[in-house]
């Protein structure tokens, strides 16, 4: 008999590994078994457990209204179970089969998660009694004694594992140790606590933490900086299931149980995982417009569906852009509690090689020649900011951490980046990990044109300062508003802070080209810009071009328009507008010019988003030399209206009507509307 369950538990056991006496803890789904009856040797005859105390029934306080989840700030989380905030007490209740006695009984409590439970990596956590309980430290102590009952008040640490932990009941015997049976329902969630004071992520404004924790919905900004659009997002980090959905987005990651207390390792896998590039994360990216056998990514309106689909299925769900990154990203942390907000940066620079400039060239008619073009400037970029101490860097780099889920480039070998402190890139310490060089180039980099000449010397024709990283934004706290947060990124553009934290970033690695190997003259007497007229979806529109010379000299110049359909990331689909007109340029005056832009030259080729694109270069020909100038402009999408109908109220029905005024001339086919309100309806789809 002996050799059989011998030959049992050997199959049982996990595979050896000579580096470690364990195999890595990476899952919080799987578990160990742990004996009721732990005997510290041979068992006398006449031993009965049931003369001892026996746990009769355990009391969690585990419903919405009830004081653990209204004291942790859980009672929106749609679960049975117990959900509580790491670092501040909460209570249960134990029902034994007769009085407690502490001058003759002994009995503690075990949580434990994982497979292979350890007291030194926080997977085993015993907790005796004791009569004081320490802020921020694993304890228990008794508050009440009733009958057969006694009431707990248990404290948890403040660095404690975040993830799903099952709950035992231990009682000693002269014999061995009796133990509860596995009981699902005592599981026990412990979340970050931004409330509590020894936390890492402790934040300390009420409101903030209403907003960045508790809000369920949010707003994205988009568009461009000259129009910006808003759409808003449903982030329902309470639904049902979203909580065990980002715990196994932890698992997916293989992130050791034992560093799962630690915000920055969690953000850091994080943003590897939200994307499907090289880990079959949750969203599998898609630039190019046709998203077939998937949802197109301006057709989602929140996370639920994307988090719940990857949960079941365990495959990248199909599609996202930034905004979809940034908005499931939020969700996690949220979810998690972590502080949380997604962040729009309007003219961000993807530059390839991160020497803080984006390298135009053009051809010698002052046309961009697209081959040898390989940075590009997104019209806008989302990612997220999480809110945490860094006890990695020096002091003062806590606080705001930028997090990409964004699959852009590589960091340490995976497309993940952050988390990057915001202060460190203010200030241009981008030698604090991680990628604070990249984050730095996305808002601080400079728009070089260069222009090839036969001899292949490149000359620089202009270089412009400003245009990328205009302006960073996100939601404002309490309401729909947009609050300006650039500052928070960089100093006032032109001032002396500005350079000199541009010295730092470039002490400190990140590259700057000198303008050794080019030459640069620019024309300084004549000024050139443009304007695009408002116009929406549909219809004509112009583009006026404006000279200034402030010379006392007679100039023509050839001037060329070229309007691009693009992504919002600045890759061109196609180019539907050419234009090239001379223009005589008197002295000290102004002259302006409109070029025509009928529907009929765009409407077919238009991509989701409106996005165009025009590059305006001029060549004076009395001195040879360039101008030139480019900005991106979106056109006005018909806004949706929604009313309701009848009486809003609970448990009864009402209709909903969506209205749009559709712009083209044409009738639309296969009209799809979307519908979600987080704690109210899930997502409903229907076909027009």
């Amino acid at each position: 008999m002996s050799v059989t369950t011998n030959t049992n538990e050997e199959k049982k056991k996990p595979p050896l590994n000579g580096r470690r006496a364990l195999p890595s803890d990476n899952s919080n789904d799987e578990e160990n078994e742990v004996p009721e009856m732990e005997a510290f040797g041979l068992i006398p005859r006449g031993f009965n457990p049931k003369d001892y105390l026996r746990v009769v029934d355990i009391h969690m306080f585990k419903e919405p209204h009830e004081i653990n989840k209204q004291q942790h700030h859980t009672d929106k989380y749609y679960s049975p179970k117990l959900i509580v905030r790491r670092g501040q007490a909460f209570q249960i209740q134990i029902d034994f089969n007769r009085p407690y006695n502490p001058e003759t009984d002994q009995f503690w409590l075990e949580y434990l998660i994982g497979r292979y439970p350890q007291q030194n990596k926080g997977t085993y956590i015993p907790i005796p009694l004791s009569n004081v309980l320490k802020p921020g430290k694993w304890g228990a102590k008794i508050t009440r004694k009733e009958n057969n009952s006694v009431r707990l008040s248990i404290m948890s640490s403040a660095t404690c594992i975040i993830g799903k932990f099952r709950l035992y009941v231990a009682v000693w015997t002269p014999f061995g140790i009796l133990r509860t049976q596995r009981n699902s329902a005592l599981d026990t969630y412990i979340l970050f606590n931004p409330w509590c004071q020894e936390d890492a992520v402790y934040l300390d404004d009420e409101k903030e933490r209403e907003e960045y924790v508790l809000n369920d919905v949010g707003i994205v900004f988009h568009g461009n900086i000259e129009d910006i659009k808003l759409r808003s997002w449903s982030y329902g980090q309470f639904e049902e299931n979203i909580l065990d959905a980002c715990l196994f987005l932890m698992d997916k990651a293989e992130l050791e149980l034992s560093g799962r207390g630690n915000p920055i390792k969690i953000c850091r896998v994080a943003s590897a995982v939200i994307n499907s590039r090289d880990d079959n994360g949750v969203i599998a990216g898609s630039w190019d417009n046709t998203y077939a056998y998937g949802v197109a990514p301006s057709a989602w309106t929140g996370s639920v569906d994307i988090l719940l689909e990857y949960y079941s299925s365990k495959q990248p769900v199909r599609y996202g852009q930034c905004w979809v990154f940034a908005g499931v990203f939020n969700t996690f942390l949220r979810c998690l509690g972590i502080p949380a907000r997604l962040i729009t940066n309007y003219s961000s620079a993807h530059d390839n090689n991160a020497n803080l400039q984006l390298d135009i060239f053009l051809d010698d008619e002052g046309k961009v020649d697209t081959k040898l073009t390989k940075d590009s400037i997104w019209n806008y970029h989302c990612w997220n900011e999480a809110w945490m101490t860094r006890p990695d860097l020096p002091v003062g780099f806590g606080g705001w951490q930028v997090v990409d889920g964004t699959p852009q480039e590589t960091s340490d070998g995976m497309y993940r980046c952050g988390p990057a402190s915001v202060q460190a890139i203010k200030h241009g310490h981008v030698c604090f990990q991680f990628d604070a060089p990249f984050v730095y180039a996305e808002v601080n980099s400079d728009i070089v044109y260069l222009r090839r000449e036969k001899n292949g010397t490149q000359v620089i024709e202009k270089i412009d300062t400003n245009h990328i990283g205009q302006l960073i934004v996100t939601k404002q706290v309490g309401n729909d508003g947009m609050m300006e947060i650039t500052e928070e990124y960089k100093f006032q553009e032109g001032s002396k802070e500005e350079r000199l934290a541009l010295e730092t970033a470039v002490m400190y690695g990140v590259k700057k080209q000198t303008a050794q190997d080019t030459t640069y003259q620019p024309q300084t007497d004549v000024d050139m810009d443009f304007q695009v007229q408002k116009a929406v979806l549909g219809s004509d529109f112009k583009v006026t071009i404006t000279f200034r010379n402030r010379s006392r000299n007679y100039y023509t110049a050839t001037t060329y328009l070229s309007g691009n359909i693009v992504f919002y990331t600045g890759v061109a689909k196609k180019e539907f507008k050419k234009h090239s007109f001379s223009a005589k340029l008197e002295p000290s005056s102004s002259s302006s010019f409109d070029v025509a832009v009928q529907s009929s030259e765009y409407v077919n080729d238009f991509l989701d988003q409106a996005c165009f694109h025009f590059f305006v270069t001029a060549q004076i020909n009395e001195t040879g030399k360039i101008l030139a100038t480019q900005k991106a402009t979106v056109l006005d999408i018909p806004a949706l209206r929604i009313k309701t109908q009848g009486e809003m109220v609970a448990d009864k029905e009402m209709s909903v009507i969506v209205e749009f005024t559709n712009p083209l001339k044409q009738t639309l086919e296969n009209v799809t509307v979307r519908l979600e309100g987080p704690g109210v309806l899930r997502t409903m789809k229907k076909l027009f």
